[in-house]
């Protein structure tokens, strides 16, 4: 079975990441989260500690399927710095592996050249880091490969579309209508 990593820097948005995490494991999707700190627990913009699964030292990528990276303030700014996680997102790309990014986020593979000429969102004022990319308002952009989505408001449409992208648009449904989004 193939894995989905969500990487975790401090101050990452902790809806933004927990959200993909919740939904993808409702799924069935084996998901894994990922400090790049150094260590498994890691402290999320709005100062809420989150354990991670591993650390990205031990992690293995070999049967990855999706990288994903949250946004949040200065987590996307940490992710960016990070040159173990960008040279795998770069590698990714180029073998043309799923990778998803919402809010800040989306401009770390921007300034990577990961989003030319794809259709991407980001969050309002990082649209000048979407480097050659197609830039639109949608709450949820899915173009090849790359997945991004606008901010916290736009984390479970986000979830739901990689859910739907890695499982199925009838499990998409599914965790749609039990979760009672858009069904209140």
């Amino acid at each position: 079975m193939s894995r989905v990593c969500v990487f975790l820097a401090d101050g990452f948005e902790e809806i933004e990441g927990l959200t993909v995490v919740d939904i993808l494991r409702r799924a069935g999707v084996d998901t894994q989260t990922v400090s790049i700190s150094g260590s498994r627990m890691v402290t999320g913009s709005h100062q809420i500690p989150v354990q991670a699964d591993v650390c990205m030292e031990e992690a293995d990528f070999l049967n990855t399927e999706l990288l994903v990276l949250p946004g949040g303030m200065p987590g996307t700014k940490h992710l960016g710095a990070c040159g173990e996680l960008t040279r795998l997102l770069v590698q990714f790309a180029q073998e043309g592996k799923k990778i998803a990014a919402i809010c800040a986020a989306p401009s770390v593979l921007g300034d990577l050249g990961l989003l030319e000429e794809k259709k991407a969102v980001c969050y309002p004022g990082f649209e000048n880091r979407l480097t050659k990319a197609q830039v639109v308002y949608d709450k949820v952009a899915a173009d090849g490969n790359i997945t991004t989505s606008r901010g916290m408001g736009t984390a479970i449409p986000f979830a739901l579309a990689l859910t739907e992208q890695l499982v199925s648009k009838e499990k998409a449904d599914e965790i749609k209508k039990s979760i009672l989004y858009g069904h209140v």
